[in-house]
């Protein structure tokens, strides 16, 4: 049956378009029941004993919830508890448009076989699809939809033909309108907390009910503490004439009271707004996108150095001006005062479920109790639960339900325990949830598009491909790798020239565009690598078998194939997708040692000497042009066999060999760049690093200047000219603590779409172009890239999406933030396994080096570990020494002492533990000795002699 569906629609330009869209009714809609014999259904969902324990529906029965039950209880929904519930297709349309990430996890719940999620398309069912009433809003259209459908079920499964034997259909609504007319109908209906009330099998579901409107003023106080935030359509005006401002919310990690709004300008333009103090931070909660207004010009202040955290028993709801806001009112200098506002308005809540854990509340027998998020940045929320005592020591999950005015916190829910607190399995779960890292086993869907075993290149694909097994290729990687991404060969031409080859996983073969493997690594982005383990961007089939480059077996691949000089220069450059075999796959040692041994003369060992000669004029000549050589610490943790606790910790050598790698690595990408943009101008993946701002090397040249170094940053190979000839006598690691501190003062690299931007420019490796085509098993960007090759080089066809900028620009930006919080989760995993290490150690005597003077504190490094960490001089258990702080050094005079960057110092290492969530490195000074700061060094066990730092 046909029905058309007429609507107006506005376009660009004003003008209103009419829309006439036919709409199909169908018989053949089953309802998804095994005890229905009516239906001619293949397979069924819903199961025929829906049975569940609860003293409201003492009979077997189906849930069927509304948009809004399902909106704010998908966590209740989520629960292995409830199964056998029928998502209208009308609720599953109005989530999608509402809740981007509700509606990711109920396609998660509906693909569940154990949950009995059964999907009904009420809207294109003869007997259930209704049309719009004269009058009636779009919202009561669909509230009566639901009615009918529910309505259609109950009476469905009474027919004659269907064994049901009592079973029932319940319609969960929390508005009172929608059930009372349900009611009217003789429908069943519950509100969703009276139901799950009932279950009285399953009491802790109670704490996972978000609170609803009705409930959250019971918890709050009658007084209002927080201004009443604008409605939409106010701050919507104000933004268009300019009396308020749209940023993103960021929260201070160190003090509790103070925020800053970051405002997007045009183009690169962007201010930052200062907030400080409750009533003007206004129930924001950091990442949210807010209305701020500014404040006038004689309100403004300067960013409080004073460091506060919403730590012990809950603050009141009704206590006047805080003790510790006062402490922020310090007058400053002009100069120092930023523009500062205060937030009116929320224009985009960010929430999402936070780790951390319960403060159990003191009052005995109490339901309430404060959670405080491991993220410093969230503010703590208040929960009830009936299993405090059970949670206490507990890595919880919680999620915010909403922030009344006249409430100190924001109100939430318990959602699910994730572990003992400081338990290694526990920690690692919290750090890849807080850092937002995708790491649920691949589904079902996903590995279906993966090849069936057993696996071998076929004749079809070799039509396409250039034959190069007999050719001496071998890969160089860290020990224990099993991605192996690319692989290398170097050979003697006829000419007297050299052919040099890059050889790379050709993992677009595998993953096609559009289909739910493809999906699935666009949206992960990139492979994470945290100590001891690795969270794949694609399934292990593919990421440590198929498209990795292991030794001795066919492999199809993508290759760069140059002819070069002896002089290194290239003389033909050329891309093909191939078929290799690896000869070996070799370790960087392993591959130095080859090179080195005198005596062996094989093939493979012959192709390393010539790629490494190569490598060596290659970076001379890149070195020429301005890249720069920066330096930082990577650690490495030898780890128990057994308990897989860290027993060792080193920082990484680095040999010639990683070097000769990266050397040809950074060519090809240079190549497959320069190739992808002449044939694809307006939509290349390209990779970008901007030039810092100059005020970011502050900090640099006053540490070169403290120990009478100039380095000039006017251009990158200014820069790399004056680093290399930085040297201090006597003290040979200076120049590496100058790197050090030169690569903090560099910018993010980001990928961009050609199409959307003018500046391409790598500054940290002087190159006018650049992309990454050399890592396709761990880093989607360069999937893509491959994709965009093989058109050009007519490998492979392009599509709609590869072709469109806006679509390219969009993705760039979800690879950019994997990438960035691949990054953070990785130093959070090297500093969760430092902590480890040196709870196992006990205190340690380390000599290290002041990287940054504060005016409390100096930063130090400690090159044998590669680790950071701060002394304090204002303990709050000690009298505070004599502290003058000197901004233009940067120098910190301690009692008679004065400390400058760069000092060499030695220092106590211990691991604070006092706090089970925030674990902490503490350091404390030994020498040089201050009477009254100052600690007499610990006696240590006598270990084996280590080198001595200069």
């Amino acid at each position: 049956m046909l029905k058309s569906k007429t609507f107006v629609k506005k376009t660009r330009s004003g003008r209103v378009m009419k829309i006439v869209r036919e709409h199909y009714l169908r018989d053949d809609i089953w309802c998804g029941s095994e005890a229905c014999d009516e239906c001619k259904q293949e397979s069924t969902v819903l199961q025929q004993e829906a049975c569940i324990e609860s003293n409201l529906c003492s009979y077997p029965h189906y849930l069927i919830p509304d948009t809004n039950v399902v909106l704010h209880q998908i966590d209740v929904l989520g629960d292995p508890v409830i199964r056998n519930v029928i998502i209208l297709q009308t609720v599953l349309q109005e989530v999608r448009h509402r809740s981007a990430p509700v509606y990711k996890r109920l396609k998660d719940i509906m693909h569940e076989k154990e949950k009995h999620f059964y999907t009904f398309t009420n809207e294109h069912h003869r007997e259930t699809f209704i049309e719009r009433e004269p009058g009636e809003s779009a919202n009561d259209r669909n509230d009566r939809a639901i009615r009918v459908a529910a309505r259609w079920y109950s009476q469905h499964l009474k027919t004659p033909k269907s064994s049901t034997d009592g079973l029932k259909v319940v319609l969960l609504t929390n508005d009172q309108g929608n059930k009372q007319k349900a009611e009217d109908s003789g429908l069943l209906v519950y509100k969703c907390e009276e139901y799950i009330k009932s279950l009285i099998a399953n009491p802790d579901l109670m704490d996972r009910l978000a609170l609803s409107s009705d409930d959250k003023n019971e918890i709050t106080s009658s007084k209002v503490l927080f201004p009443e935030h604008l409605p939409l359509s106010r701050i919507q005006t104000g933004i268009k004439s300019g009396s308020f401002l749209q940023g993103t919310f960021r929260a201070s990690r160190d003090n509790y009271l103070e925020a800053t709004v970051f405002v997007q300008g045009e183009g690169e333009d962007s201010t930052e707004v200062l907030i400080q103090g409750l009533q003007d931070l206004n129930r924001a909660v950091h990442q949210d996108v807010v209305a701020v207004q500014l404040l006038p010009r004689n309100q403004w202040v300067a960013p409080s150095s004073v460091v506060l955290q919403d730590e012990g028993t809950a603050k009141d709801d009704d206590i006047e001006e805080e003790e510790e806001e006062k402490v922020l009112r310090i007058s400053a200098h002009e100069a120092a005062r930023k523009p500062t506002g205060k937030v009116v308005g929320i224009i985009k809540r960010n929430w999402r479920p936070f780790c951390g854990m319960l403060n159990v509340s003191q009052i005995k027998e109490s339901t309430r109790h404060l959670f405080t998020p491991a993220d410093r940045r969230i503010p703590r929320i208040r929960i009830e639960t009936r299993q405090a005592s059970t949670l206490a020591g507990q890595r919880i999950m919680v999620a915010i339900d909403g922030w009344p005015k006249d409430s100190r916190y924001p109100n939430g829910h318990f959602v699910r325990s994730l572990g003992s607190a400081g338990e290694k399995d526990t920690e690692e779960e919290v750090l890849l949830l807080e850092h937002d890292v995708p790491h649920q086993a691949f589904s079902q869907a996903v590995l279906s598009f993966l090849p069936k075993m057993p696996w071998a290149i076929t004749p079809e694909d070799m039509v396409r491909r250039e034959d190069l097994r007999h050719l001496t290729v071998c890969s160089v990687d860290p020990p224990g790798c099993t991605d192996i991404d690319d692989a290398l060969h170097c050979r003697d031409l006829e000419n007297g020239n050299l052919e040099v080859g890059v050889h790379i996983a050709d993992v677009s073969h595998f993953i096609r565009p559009g289909n739910a493997l493809d999906k699935e690594a666009a949206s992960r982005g990139t492979t994470v690598y945290l100590c001891g383990k690795r969270i794949d961007m694609v399934p292990e089939l593919l990421s440590s078998n198929l498209c990795s480059l292991r030794s001795n077996v066919e492999r199809l691949t993508f290759s760069c194939i140059w002819e070069m000089n002896h002089k290194a220069e290239i003389l033909k450059t050329r891309f093909t997708k191939s078929v290799i075999n690896s000869k070996a796959s070799l370790t960087y040692a392993e591959a130095q040692m080859r090179i080195d041994d005198a005596t062996k003369n094989d093939s493979i060992t012959k192709s390393l000497r010539g790629l490494n000669k190569l490598a060596k004029i290659l970076k001379r000549q890149r070195i020429e042009k301005g890249a720069l050589t920066l330096s930082s610490m990577e650690v490495r943790f030898h780890m128990d066999s057994e308990t897989h606790d860290p027993i060792d910790l080193q920082t990484k050598e680095l040999m010639e060999t990683n070097s000769m790698v990266e050397e040809f690595m950074l060519l090809a990408n240079i190549s497959v760049a320069q190739k992808i943009y002449d044939e694809f101008a307006e939509c290349a993946l390209l990779r970008k690093h901007p030039p810092p701002p100059p005020s970011n090397y502050d900090i640099l040249l006053k540490a070169a200047k403290s120990k009478d170094v100039e380095i000039h940053t006017d251009s990158a190979k200014a820069l790399a000219d004056s680093l290399d000839v930085a040297r201090v006598d006597g003290f040979p690691y200076f120049n590496t603590l100058l790197r050090i501190l030169a690569t903090r003062c560099m910018m993010q690299a980001v990928y961009f779409c050609s199409g959307m931007d003018s500046d391409f420019h790598h500054y940290g490796l002087a190159s006018p172009i650049y992309t990454h085509f050399t890592s396709p098993i761990r880093r989607y960007a360069d999937i893509i890239v491959h994709r965009l090759l093989a058109a050009a080089i007519g490998a492979d066809s392009t599509y709609p999406d590869l072709m469109d900028k806006h679509k390219q620009s969009a993705l760039c930006i979800n690879l950019n933030y994997r990438h960035k919080m691949a990054q953070y989760a990785q130093r959070a995993s090297v500093s969760f396994h430092t902590q480890l290490f040196f709870k196992n150690r006990g205190i340690v005597n380390e000599e290290g080096f002041v990287l940054f003077v504060r005016k409390n504190a100096i930063i130090v490094l400690i090159p044998k570990f590669g680790l950071e960490g701060t002394v304090f001089f204002d303990t709050k258990d000690k009298t505070a020494p004599n502290l003058v702080f000197d901004e233009e050094g940067p120098t910190l005079n301690v009692e008679q002492h004065t400390f400058h960057i760069f000092d060499k110092v030695k220092v106590t290492i211990s691991l604070d533990d006092s706090n089970i969530q925030h674990q902490k490195i503490r350091m404390a000074l030994i020498d040089p000795v201050i009477p009254g700061v100052s600690v007499p060094a610990p006696d240590i066990e006598p270990q084996a002699k280590k080198p001595k730092l200069d």
